[in-house]
């Protein structure tokens, strides 16, 4: 072997470490943090979505009541009966139903149940979230968005009356657990212990994502499969490590 194939192998052995070393971890850290600003986009633009039609509501909370008023002037029981039903299921599409006790968890939470009922998803939901944790707003929104997120897209593959989804989150032994259970059609794939989602590309961070929170909090994570369900459970320290 001459000394040119020595140096040249030399400086390929270098190149590849560099790529491995620098370069790659750096353009994964781009493409994160890309999917996660868009996410967070996504998530703000779902909040105020939803507040911005509890404005409109009230803001027209004047100009019903009076509507109520003329129709009982008028006697006409049964018209304020059926204006007064109107009223309520428009009200409900709007209506705050979670209250954790943690603004961030209340808006992220609120907005996804939001879109879940829009999509004809059965949900039961039941949440407390303290006031104060050292997890970031960030990483929290990321974190319950991806979840509901990921449980919707499995939903949304099979046929209406089959799909729900059931949230469940408190404080179990100085920590916030959560839990994300929904129905699904053919069982996710694998590749070694990762689960896949249906959409690959960005939406395939979303799974990464949870994982290194998960693991960025010294938290646990255990995701099980069963005969049409799909259920993640995750547990996260409430004291900083």
């Amino acid at each position: 072997m001459t000394g040119q194939m020595i140096i040249t192998i030399c400086v390929l052995i270098f190149v590849n470490l560099m790529l491995w070393i620098i370069i790659l971890p750096w353009y994964v850290t781009r493409i994160n943090m890309r999917f996660q600003n868009k996410l967070i986009n996504r998530h703000y633009d779902e909040v105020e979505t939803m507040y911005r039609k509890m404005r409109g509501w009230r803001h027209d909370y004047h100009n019903h009541i009076q509507s109520l008023k003329a129709y009982m002037s008028l006697m006409q029981y049964e018209e304020a009966a059926r204006y007064l039903e109107r009223l309520e299921d428009d009200l409900s599409a709007v209506d705050i139903v979670l209250k954790t006790g943690n603004i961030v968890a209340d808006a992220i939470l609120n907005s996804k149940l939001t879109l879940i009922r829009e999509r004809n998803i059965r949900v039961d939901a039941t949440a407390v979230v303290p006031e104060d944790t050292h997890i970031s707003e960030t990483d929290m929104s990321v974190l319950i968005g991806n979840l509901l997120d990921n449980a919707m897209e499995a939903c949304m593959q099979i046929p209406e009356e089959e799909r729900f989804i059931r949230i469940y989150i408190d404080i179990v032994r100085k920590q916030l657990y959560i839990s994300v259970t929904n129905s699904m059609g053919e069982r996710p794939r694998k590749i070694g212990e990762r689960f896949l989602t249906h959409k690959q590309g960005h939406h395939g961070f979303g799974l990464v994502r949870i994982d290194s929170i998960v693991k960025k909090y010294g938290g646990y994570i255990n995701r099980q499969t069963d005969e049409g369900v799909f259920a993640t459970e995750i547990t996260l320290p409430l004291v900083k490590l």
